[in-house]
């Protein structure tokens, strides 16, 4: 057995939650709050306060990536939802921004996208200065309480300097309900062969698809979904979305479901197929999935990046985003996350791996005995024979997190049931499984461990998990369990540079 001790800044857990204010905040102490700050990812972007959720509106221009995101600012639970902001110029460090779009007459802003109209199709810009338009879904919290049918609607909102202001567009609602009660989470892209708009909306247990030339009129071209993929639960925030493989072009539409997810709770599927303007379809009735962790939720993509596919999602689940023992702020999103194909046996099938950027922050291997330098560790597994193998993570209160590879199932897995803290809901703590879809010998297995997550991507991201935990006092050590020595001495680990 390899051993290799860390020392990583895990806050020491707190177990308060709901609303934060003033008053409540004079009630814990200062050492509790200062903790609650160090409790926060080192490589993964949080609101300062609040409440966050589903990223959205996500876009790139001019070197820098700008992030949207539902964000409820006078709480750590759900609320009327605003967009918060940041950006970023490498997808690791992020500034925070003044909040993006506020509430108004029409109703809460839901999840949405943004573009950049580089033609002024729209006409509220112009050519020299192309505006960025927003398209998200407004949800009437007095229509829904009325009991009426028709109370999410999709509008747009623009900006002429960049995406840091918006201007609501007074002919509001662009498309309007036509009597569904889940109708929302507009995704929009441009459509070269046809000089088109295309926006995919999450519509109940499918998605319609719609035409625009100038995205304020929307045509509604098909629909797909209704008898393909999982349906355990309502459809949400698609995405639909090129990608190469094996020579040849494919689209991909994603479209998360809560719930439903391969092992519970909230996840995102997949379907690989072709578009032509005005339908998509898919040769493929397998269910596959994007993450098959518990907390990837709501992933989409960033527009504007050419053809780099980055992908970010919300690292959380339904099943318990609102009762995570944080205080000051809740939920993390993943890494930034870049996009590929790869055909195994008769199926394609979408690769996750972590944004290049990420590699410009690691430090030297990890050697054996105390590591200070860093809160945020990477550790690398291969091999030219893939065996059963368990890496754990221990801290001194004897909580562990066991993750690795169970060559009787052909399964990665993360077991956190004993990572820590986990009465705050009934099904956290767990162990989580996902098949390996690679079929060959040898293998790859990259993690990023980051306080209070980790993130598997196996196989060159043919298989990914995503899982959170909380454990009640740091890690500080690692060990790995094989019989394969190869193995043992492929393991590397490393750590990330300091802020």
């Amino acid at each position: 057995m390899m051993r290799l001790y860390i020392q990583s800044c895990v806050l020491l857990l707190i177990m308060t939650c709901g609303f934060f204010n003033s008053n409540a905040q004079n009630l814990i102490s200062k050492d509790t709050i200062n903790n609650e700050r160090l409790y926060r990812p080192y490589i993964h972007f949080t609101p300062k306060t609040g409440w966050m959720n589903d990223p959205n509106g996500m876009f790139f221009q001019n070197g820098t990536y700008h992030l949207y995101y539902q964000f409820y600012p006078n709480a750590t639970v759900w609320g009327p939802m605003h967009w918060g902001h940041a950006t970023s110029k490498d997808l690791i460090h992020w500034e925070h921004k003044p909040i993006a779009i506020y509430p108004d007459s029409l109703g809460l802003i839901f999840s949405g996208s943004a573009v950049v109209d580089k033609n002024n199709t729209s006409g509220l810009g112009t050519q020299k200065n192309p505006p960025i338009i927003s398209i998200f879904t407004q949800h009437s919290m007095e229509g829904e309480k009325a009991g009426k049918n028709n109370f999410q609607n999709q509008s747009i909102a623009y900006s002429n300097d960049g995406g840091n202001t918006w201007k609501m567009y007074t002919g509001n609602p662009v498309i309007k309900n036509p009597g569904i009660n889940d109708f929302r989470d507009p995704k929009v892209l441009w459509h070269e062969p046809t000089k088109r708009w295309i926006m995919v909306l999450a519509v109940k247990n499918k998605v319609f698809l719609y035409s625009s030339a100038n995205l304020k009129e929307w045509d509604k071209e098909s629909d797909f979904g209704e008898l393909l993929g999982n349906h355990e639960g309502v459809w949400e925030c698609p995405d639909l979305f090129q990608l190469s493989g094996n020579g040849k072009n494919y689209w991909v539409l994603s479209v998360s479901v809560n719930p439903g997810g391969p092992n519970k709770g909230s996840a995102t599927q997949y379907f690989v197929g072709d578009f032509d303007g005005h339908q998509f379809s898919t040769n493929s009735n397998k269910t596959k999935w994007l993450d098959y962790g518990t907390d990837n939720y709501a992933g989409v993509t960033f527009s504007n990046t050419g053809n780099r596919k980055i992908a970010i999602g919300w690292m959380s689940n339904w099943l318990y985003a609102q009762q995570v023992p944080t205080y000051k702020w809740r939920s993390a999103m993943t890494i930034g996350r870049e996009l590929g194909l790869q055909e195994v046996g008769e199926e394609m099938f979408v690769t996750s791996m972590p944004v290049k950027e990420l590699k410009f922050y690691k430090s030297s291997v990890l050697s054996e005995g105390p590591i200070t330098q860093t809160s945020a560790y990477q550790l690398n597994v291969q091999g030219s024979k893939i065996n059963s193998f368990t890496i754990t993570l221990q801290n001194e209160e004897g909580e562990s997190l066991d993750f690795g590879y169970d060559q009787a199932t052909n399964q990665y897995f993360i077991d956190r049931s004993f990572a820590g803290v986990h009465d705050f809901h009934k099904e956290f703590a767990a162990l989580h499984s996902a098949p390996r879809i690679s079929t060959n010998s040898n293998f790859t297995f990259k993690v990023l461990i980051d306080k209070t997550s980790i993130e598997i991507f196996a196989d060159n991201g043919l298989t990914v998990m995503t899982d959170i935990f909380f454990p009640s006092s740091p890690y500080n050590s690692v060990t790995i369990q094989s019989t394969n020595e190869e193995l043992r001495k492929n393991i590397k680990m490393s750590s990330f540079l300091a802020q």
